[in-house]
């Protein structure tokens, strides 16, 4: 597109506004593509390529807030588009129980480019379909399948942001994604194994281990064929070690929610009014940070021009910080963190978060076995759920038992149970090497957007006591 178009045309919104009665106005418009292509059972089921694009408008107007937004990217539109968004502001003023206030700041003017060396709208359709069919060709190696699914899916564009401070921010999102699945039908079971991951980085991320297209396909082949001479994970309390995934949705679903400062504000959080606490054990980090050179999600600035800078919000056991927007961090005396995000320009952005995980600490994988002695090893998360209270409960998709040291059995229908606040204080150690992910297929949900992009990841983790939900 255009910078200097859609530029002149975020600030003729601003500047409408203002006119017309609003204290503040931001301007941001999405330009995005978005690419998915389903590979089953050795057949396209699904090609498909779609446009986002368009203009959303937050107007400020005596201390409360009005969105609203247009798929036209005209002056009338925009100006339109504005005045509605003041409209709804004035309208609201009487139901408004807190002032929509926030500090200034400075002008932002800033160009972030994601330079890749393949970006996927440089190569040619055919290049990713035959992605999906060397992984599935990689399967074979281990077994023969039931039924296979490889899938690929690509979000990349622009998005442009405004405001009536004069920030001006342009930056280029981008995320690639891969899965294979395959399963197989064994003693009356359906066996299932699975690999992938999604990358902020070009399609070159594909060509190196372990990343490869068939290195996800002997994998999920693997994982699918121990699950032949799988034996049930024992039931109760038990050590575990918490793999880089599983870790990655801990971080996400059970801690990260209870520190976005809206449930905070609105005391539905358990871990509202406790900063300075000691929560965890001193091996319990948690961060939240828009830029990791270990991997996730990209993303340079919120939806509200924020730099996503990093966050913490346990520091060896101890809360210190929550996720903010503007509105947020001036209510509670603190600074923006980067976590006013939408998931389109057709939604007002919210607290919400961006890479989040567990920090690295001392062992390696070997050492943390080792210590941990007798267990089990939780590697990945085929699903579950996370409540505000805390709570959760999360199936394994691939897990080991650990004996004396040695990793000995496959495992199968194991789930983790039990509470975030107290699980952060059964944590022991973690390994020095942290994995990140993010991903075009999936994502987070809150407030009726769904699926939001975000990283997740981590270290391996050492818990001495989790519940394990099994058959025995």
């Amino acid at each position: 597109m255009d910078n200097e178009f859609i530029f002149d045309l975020l600030h003729k919104a601003v500047k409408h506004g203002e006119e017309i009665g609003a204290s503040f106005i931001e301007a941001r418009l999405d330009n995005l593509s978005l690419t998915t292509i389903n590979y089953t059972n050795e057949i396209i089921t699904e090609s498909s390529t779609r446009e986002r694009k368009g203009i959303g408008i937050i107007a400020y107007v005596d201390d409360t807030v009005g969105y609203s937004f247009t798929p036209v990217l005209t002056t009338e539109a925009v100006k339109e588009t504005t005045k509605r968004a003041a409209k709804i502001a004035k309208a609201s003023a009487f139901l408004s129980k807190e002032k929509e206030t926030f500090d200034e700041r400075d002008a932002v003017k800033d160009i972030a480019e994601r330079k890749v060396v393949k970006h996927p709208k440089d190569v040619e359709f055919d290049e990713k379909i035959e992605m999906l069919k060397r992984s599935i060709s990689a399967i074979k190696e281990n077994i023969e399948p039931t039924s296979t699914t490889a899938v690929y899916g690509e979000l990349w564009g622009d998005k442009y942001f405004v405001n009536s401070e004069g920030s001006e921010i342009y930056w280029n999102p981008l995320i690639l994604d891969m899965r294979t699945v395959v399963t197989k039908k064994v003693n009356g079971f359906m066996a299932r194994g699975n690999d992938g991951v999604g990358s902020s980085q070009g399609l070159e991320f594909f060509e190196n281990e372990p990343y490869t297209p068939e290195t996800f396909g002997n994998n999920a082949g693997k994982y699918c064929k121990e699950q032949e001479s799988a034996v049930s994970a024992p039931a109760g309390k038990t050590a575990a070690l918490i793999g880089p995934r599983l870790g990655g949705v801990l971080a996400h679903e059970s801690f990260g929610h209870l520190s976005e400062s809206d449930f905070v504000m609105s005391g539905m959080s358990p871990i509202a009014d406790r900063i300075g606490a000691t929560l965890g054990t001193e091996h319990a980090t948690i961060y939240d940070t828009g830029l990791t050179s270990k991997g996730g999600l990209w993303l340079p600035y919120d939806d509200s021009g924020t730099p996503t800078d990093d966050t913490i919000i346990l520091d060896k056991g101890i809360l210190v910080g929550y996720l903010h927007n503007r509105v947020s961090a001036k209510r509670m005396n603190t600074k923006p963190t980067g976590n006013s995000r939408a998931i389109t320009y057709m939604f007002d952005p919210i607290p919400r978060m961006k890479n989040t995980y567990f920090g690295a600490g001392e062992l390696t994988e070997e050492e943390a076995i080792e210590m941990m002695g007798d267990g089990i090893y939780a590697i990945g998360t085929s699903g579950g759920q996370a409540d505000m209270d805390g709570s959760f409960l999360f199936k394994c998709s691939r897990g080991y038992l650990v004996e004396k040291g040695e990793v000995t059995k496959t495992i199968k229908d194991a789930a983790l149970t039990g509470n975030i606040l107290e699980f952060i204080k059964r944590i022991k150690g973690a390994t020095k090497n942290i994995e990140m992910f993010t991903g075009y297929f999936g994502g987070c949900g809150k407030g009726g957007q769904y699926p939001l992009p975000v990283g997740m990841g981590g270290p391996i983790l050492y818990a001495d006591e989790v519940m394990v939900g099994g058959e025995k």
